[in-house]
């Protein structure tokens, strides 16, 4: 069995049960697959990507609207057009209420677009430090930091589940589109409230569904790159936020997804179309915003101790 085939059989495997349960050699399989496809991504344009399922506003070729990203970062200061590369499901910096001086982590930072428009809020005195596990958006970030000379901007390579970060370190997280491609959603909500200070909080945007998906769209890598079938129910993503400790959980925006039928019709047939069309599965970008208690009440064991 070749490499590909090798992912394709773990990642299918991976996806017929709980996306929430999966073990630790299908965790791998499917981290290898979403890197695979981002260090391509990293290659090529913002137009190029803007095809991709996670990819900006675009027809994708087709008559509507593919507007899992239909939000412009261009308007936004602090924007880089080098370091957009179209791969976001909202404007989570906008709605973070970060300040002057503030320690921002950017989970999944890509090429640096949210990172450094999280710089221009902070400003000299504050620090934005992003995170992302594919060696080639590393490489693309620090190479647009250098462009800016921005010294207060830190890319560091690491698994967003298992943050190469202190406890207790930043006021502000944010992340865009990123927490869907995760499969230990679990890990990853409680690495942020670690590395939070208390009284800290984070803004997020991601995809999340209402309904269930055809199930043969849970074999399909792309559409697991894409963040559509690694999206989790709406209410369990919440619920995994309150489990975690975190208070004053807030939607911040919501907007439904609608998926073209030339895309549609690379995995489902007609008749499959019509029944997903008239079905109650609802796809939708939200950005979620929520903070971690200034004292934690919960008698948890030490952090990263798994105890919470």
């Amino acid at each position: 069995m070749n490499n590909e085939k090798k992912t394709s059989t773990l990642f299918s495997s991976s996806l017929g049960g709980s996306q929430t349960g999966t073990n630790e050699v299908q965790e791998e399989a499917i981290k290898d697959l979403v890197k695979e496809k981002y260090a391509a991504i990293a290659e090529q344009s913002h137009t190029q990507n803007a095809t991709s399922c996670c990819g900006a506003t675009s027809s994708c070729g087709g008559d509507e609207v593919y507007n899992i990203m239909s939000d412009d970062y261009t308007k936004m200061e602090g924007y880089n057009p080098d370091a957009d590369l179209g791969l976001g499901c909202g404007l989570p910096t906008e709605f973070a209420k970060i300040k002057a001086g503030d320690t921002v982590i950017d989970l999944g930072s890509g090429a640096g677009n949210d990172a450094f428009i999280a710089r221009k809020i902070v400003g000299e005195n504050g620090k934005v430090l992003g995170i992302d596990f594919t060696e080639a958006m590393i490489a693309k970030a620090r190479t647009n930091a250098e462009k800016l000379s921005f010294n207060n901007v830190e890319f560091r390579l690491g698994d967003i589940d298992d943050m190469p970060v202190t406890s207790n370190y930043a006021d502000v997280i944010v992340s865009n589109c990123v927490l869907n491609l995760v499969p230990n959603k679990h890990k990853v909500i409680s690495e942020i409230f670690r590395v939070l200070k208390p009284g800290a909080h984070f803004s997020i945007s991601d995809i999340v569904l209402e309904g269930a998906l055809p199930a043969k769209w849970k074999e399909v890598a792309e559409l697991y790159a894409g963040c559509v079938s690694g999206a989790i129910q709406k209410q369990v993503y919440l619920e995994m936020i309150e489990t975690a400790g975190f208070k004053n959980v807030v939607l911040q925006k919501e907007k439904e997804i609608i998926i073209p039928d030339n895309i549609l019709q690379n995995y489902l047939t007609e008749a499959e179309i019509a029944d997903y069309k008239k079905g109650n599965t609802k796809i939708t970008s939200i950005t979620v915003y929520a903070e971690k208690p200034a004292k934690d009440d919960r008698n948890c064991c030490e952090p990263g101790s798994g105890c919470c």
